[in-house]
């Protein structure tokens, strides 16, 4: 069984995904399935938001917690990234550069 070490970095999460899809059978989707579950898990977000936030539901559906789709979000995006051997911190910090040097003002 897979275990995190305590105040595990970014690299040591995609670690462990890559190891708990090898264990639960989940290893041989495809990017593209992987690509569709997150999305599923997108939308199971934002329902779990429109519950906090009081907008209409459907009340006969389940909706989860944000904390909970946050984590299944966060747990795709980490198989996607190892499916192309992205280092997810890597990217998120050259990412951060680039954001840096674009102006970010309000639309009117």
């Amino acid at each position: 069984m897979p275990t995190l070490k305590k105040q595990p970095t970014l690299a040591d999460f995609q670690k462990y995904v890559t190891e708990i899809e090898e264990e639960r059978g989940f290893s041989e989707q495809t990017v593209k399935d992987k690509c569709l579950l997150l999305g599923e898990e997108v939308g199971e977000l934002f329902k779990a938001v429109r519950k906090v936030e009081g907008l209409a539901i459907d009340h006969q559906s389940e909706i989860g917690e944000v904390n909970d789709e946050l984590a299944d979000v966060f747990i795709y995006l980490c198989a996607i990234a190892s499916r192309y051997n992205i280092d997810l911190e890597r990217a998120f910090l050259a990412k951060e550069e680039k954001n840096k040097q674009r102006t970010w003002r309000e639309s009117k």
